[in-house]
């Protein structure tokens, strides 16, 4: 069958281009944001990547419901991680200071020439 029309005049699957999220599946994608990316919440929704695309243009509530569920674990998490650090955690004040406060490790340049070792095995 021919399809009708000019190019871009339509074609698809026209089922997934009339979806909209309700309340439901709104705060289930807020709820997924801070663990799936946009791919994957397209794919657990069963659609691709473009169609919720197309949804969040059309429902300004969809993307701002994922932002703020990325945003919102996001905070969560460097909550915890500070309060690790102030705990006394090591490894989070290093992994802290080095993501949000600049630091950085600097190896020393050193002239010396590398070492050759040879193992060599005893004869029996």
């Amino acid at each position: 069958m021919a399809k009708k029309g000019k190019q871009g005049d339509g074609g698809g699957n026209p089922d997934k281009a009339l979806i909209v999220f309700d309340y439901d599946m709104t705060k289930e994608l807020q709820d997924l944001a801070s663990v799936l990316n946009k791919g994957q919440l397209a794919s657990y929704f069963g659609m691709t990547e473009r169609t919720l695309s197309n949804i969040e243009k059309r429902q300004p509530e969809v993307r701002a419901a994922y932002e703020f569920g990325r945003a919102s674990k996001i905070a969560a998490m460097g909550n915890n991680l500070v309060q690790l650090a102030m705990d006394g955690n090591v490894t989070a004040n290093i992994f802290y200071l080095k993501t949000q406060g600049g630091w950085k490790e600097e190896q020393a340049e050193s002239n010396a020439q590398p070492i050759s070792i040879n193992i060599i095995q005893p004869a029996e």
